[in-house]
C-alpha cells in the first residue's frame, strides 16, 4: 500500500491586508516502530547504543517489551499505520544459540525449535492477515540471524501469515556505538579455544591463517585488537559459550570415572543425543574445557569454549568509509 502525505490547506481572510494569506501544513509521515528486546549486563553496552541511535533518527523506540509475544500484544493494542510504519526489533544473537530475546516473557530463547513449539501450543499467536499494510517491512537487528534462513522464516510465520510481508535480517554483526560510525555491519571471523586454556597468539594466529587463507592481515595483531583502531581495521571481540548437562543415576556406583579431558570427550561423544548437541554448534568438541563433577547419584558435567570473533567493517569501495545501512542491499538476507 502507498503511503499517501496528506496536505490541508488553511486559508485565512486577513482585512488588513489586501488578498488571502495562504498556510500550509504537512502532516508528520509515520515513523518506523523499533523494539529494542533486552537489556544490558556487564559491560556491554548493545542495548543502549542500540536505543541512543533510534532515538536520534526518525523512529519511535519501544524498550518495555522483551519477548516476541509481548511485542506481538503492543502491536495489536497500538499500531496504526497512520502512525508507523516498518518494524525494527533488536536482539542479540549468533549463529549457535539463536536469538536472546524469548518467546514469550516466561519462555526460552528463540531458536527454531523453540519458536515451532511456541506457534505449536499458541504461546506465539501471529498478527491476522491484513493487519499490516503490505509494503511493511520487519527488520532484525541480529547479529549473523540472516545466515540461518529457516529462523528467519520461523520469525516471519510468527509475526504473521502475510506472505506479501517482508523480514529482513543480516548475515553481518551488527555494530552499534561505534568509534567511526553510529551503526555498520562487520564480517566476522571465527575461532575457538578451551576456555582459560588459550594456546597462544602465535597458535591461533596460524588457526586463523589456515581456517581463512583469503583473508590478507596480520592474524597475531589482530587477535590482540579489542577495540577500532583506525577505520575499516580488523579487531576482535571475545565472548564464552557454556554448556552444561545432569545425569541422574539410580546408583552412585553407575556414574563413569573420568580420569581425564579426553575420557569426558569420548563418552560425550558415544552418546548420540550429547554428539548432535555438540554438531549442531558446529565447534570441534575438544575446543571446549570438560569438567565433572558429582553429587549424590548425579553427574554434572560443564564445557565452555571461547570464542575469538574477529570483526572487519564493511566498507565502500574506497576503504576509507563505512559502507550505509541498507537492509535491500546484499548484505541482508529477506524472507
Amino acid at each position: 500500500m502507498k503511503k499517501i502525505c496528506l496536505v490541508v490547506l488553511v486559508c485565512c481572510s486577513v482585512s488588513a491586508f489586501a488578498g488571502t494569506v495562504t498556510t500550509q501544513i504537512e502532516l508528520e509521515q509515520p515513523k518506523s516502530l523499533v523494539f529494542i528486546a533486552g537489556f544490558d549486563e556487564g559491560d556491554n553496552t548493545y542495548y543502549t547504543n542500540a536505543k541512543n541511535y533510534f532515538d536520534n533518527g526518525n523512529y519511535q523506540v519501544i524498550d518495555t517489551e522483551y519477548s516476541l509475544a509481548e511485542i506481538l500484544h503492543w502491536l495489536r493494542l497500538h499500531y496504526d499505520s497512520s502512525l508507523y510504519s516498518d518494524i525494527h526489533v533488536v536482539s542479540h544473537s549468533n549463529p549457535w544459540r539463536g536469538l536472546s530475546m524469548k518467546t514469550s516473557e516466561n519462555g526460552e530463547r528463540i531458536t527454531e525449535e523453540n519458536l515451532a513449539e511456541a506457534l505449536t501450543t499458541k504461546e506465539i499467536v501471529p498478527l491476522a492477515i491484513n493487519f499490516l499494510p503490505k509494503d511493511t517491512k520487519i527488520i532484525f537487528h541480529s547479529c549473523g540471524l540472516g545466515t540461518n534462513k529457516v529462523l528467519l522464516k520461523g520469525l516471519k510465520t510468527a509475526f504473521t501469515h502475510d506472505e506479501t510481508i517482508q523480514v529482513f535480517a543480516s548475515e553481518y554483526f551488527n555494530v552499534f556505538g561505534g568509534k567511526y560510525a553510529e551503526h555498520y555491519l562487520a564480517k566476522t571471523y571465527y575461532g575457538y579455544y578451551p576456555t582459560a586454556h588459550s594456546p597462544g597468539p602465535k597458535a591461533l594466529a596460524s588457526e586463523f591463517q589456515q581456517k581463512y587463507p583469503t583473508v590478507k592481515t596480520d592474524w597475531e595483531t589482530v587477535l590482540k585488537t579489542r577495540a577500532e583502531q583506525l577505520p575499516g581495521e580488523l579487531y576482535t571481540y571475545r565472548f564464552n559459550i557454556p554448556m552444561e548437562w545432569e545425569f541422574e543415576f539410580e546408583e552412585a556406583s553407575e556414574i563413569p570415572n573420568f580420569n581425564n579431558k579426553q575420557e569426558i570427550m569420548d563418552w560425550i561423544s558415544e552418546n548420540e543425543e550429547l554428539a548432535n548437541v555438540i554438531k549442531e554448534f558446529n565447534i570441534p568438541i575438544e575446543k571446549f574445557r570438560w569438567l565433572t563433577k558429582v553429587r549424590g547419584n548425579t553427574l554434572f558435567i560443564k564445557g565452555k569454549t571461547t570464542v575469538l570473533c574477529v570483526m572487519e567493517p564493511v566498507m565502500k569501495s574506497n576503504r576509507k568509509e563505512y559502507s550505509p545501512i541498507n537492509i535491500t542491499g546484499i548484505s541482508y538476507t529477506k524472507v
